[in-house]
């Protein structure tokens, strides 16, 4: 019986996997752990088949290395392969690009036992930067998935005396209930991230939505740490202000997730109050933004983008649940 799978889901990542498999290799005090690795390749147009192979060639550990590819583009569809196919009872995720503590697998799967009716706990996670992140950069690092508390955090309990309900764990370093997560979460999720038409993100933080409706707690461990790379690209102008939109645009979807049908037309008016109120005083603070300022700039379009969400749902008819 496995313990513990650890799924890295890759789109394109034959240079960034290897790394992760590297630090995969160095995990320590995992002796009593029946543990797996497995790689879910997202239909990469790279090598990254053969270099995973390449690996499996040369893999002379306890714990094999599996891959498997799923050919529906989006995150959301290559950790659902990933859930379907782990043996595992915990499953941790790891992005290509995270590079795991040599205890994370340990910490990982201890938290798992102590915490069993935790359906998702996610790491703290430090950001590893190609070149100097921006001004002001940290207002806006947790939607790059950085960031965590350095307390044990539970995100859906008022019972613990570190409680907080206001926001999730990102999905890089997550670990799941794979039970909980059959048992909760639908098969194709509405977010499916950047890759759709709509470059809406957010399926994480749908996924983990559905398994609270559940019942099931959600946790923050820091004893689960990794390094997050993040590549230049990401750090350029055009991408950072995009990704913001469109996490904004996708605010209305997962807000009403958290409500009954009946009760979203009262809440939907408080919500565009409150991001009313958020614009103002940015506005307040910063006034007229100049196009050096990068991070202020994300800042505003993501509350200008949460504050229209309804209506660019309501625009494409695509809100049905």
């Amino acid at each position: 019986m496995i313990d513990f799978t650890v799924a890295i889901c890759t789109y394109n990542g034959a240079k960034r996997v290897p790394d992760v498999l590297k630090k995969l290799k160095q995990q320590v005090e995992t002796e009593d752990i029946n543990w797996e690795i497995i790689v879910i390749d997202n239909n990469s147009n790279d090598n990254t088949a053969e270099v995973i192979k390449k690996y499996q060639n040369n893999w002379n550990l306890s714990y094999p290395i599996k891959y498997y590819l799923e050919t529906r583009q989006g995150l959301a569809y290559a950790r659902q392969k990933a859930v379907e196919e782990a043996k595992g009872t915990l499953i941790g995720f790891l992005d290509d690009d995270n590079l795991p503590n040599q205890n994370w697998v340990k910490e990982a799967y201890l938290f798992g036992q102590r915490y069993p009716k935790a359906g998702a706990y996610g790491s703290r996670i430090k950001g590893e930067y190609e070149i100097e992140p921006p001004p002001h950069f940290n207002k806006i690092s947790r939607f790059f998935a950085i960031g965590g508390s350095d307390k044990i955090i539970c995100y859906t309990s008022d019972n613990y005396k570190y409680s907080h309900k206001r926001v999730l764990p990102s999905g890089a370093g997550i670990v799941v209930n794979k039970q909980a997560w059959l048992d909760s979460v639908p098969q194709n999720l509405f977010l499916q991230g950047r890759v759709t038409g709509l470059q809406l993100p957010g399926d994480d933080l749908e996924a983990f939505l559905y398994l609270r409706k559940q019942g099931w707690e959600i946790w923050h461990n820091p004893a689960m740490e990794i390094n997050h790379k993040i590549p230049k690209k990401r750090l350029e102008k055009d991408y950072i202000i995009n990704l913001m939109r469109g996490c904004g645009l996708s605010r209305y979807y997962t807000r009403m997730l958290s409500w009954k049908v009946w009760q979203r037309p009262f809440i939907l008016p408080l919500y565009a109050i409150n991001d009313l109120r958020k614009i103002m005083i940015h506005f307040f603070e910063y006034g007229k933004l100049s196009e050096t300022d990068i991070v202020l700039t994300a800042e505003r379009k993501f509350l200008l983008s949460s504050l229209i969400s309804p209506f660019y749902f309501w625009k494409h008819q695509i809100f049905r649940r």
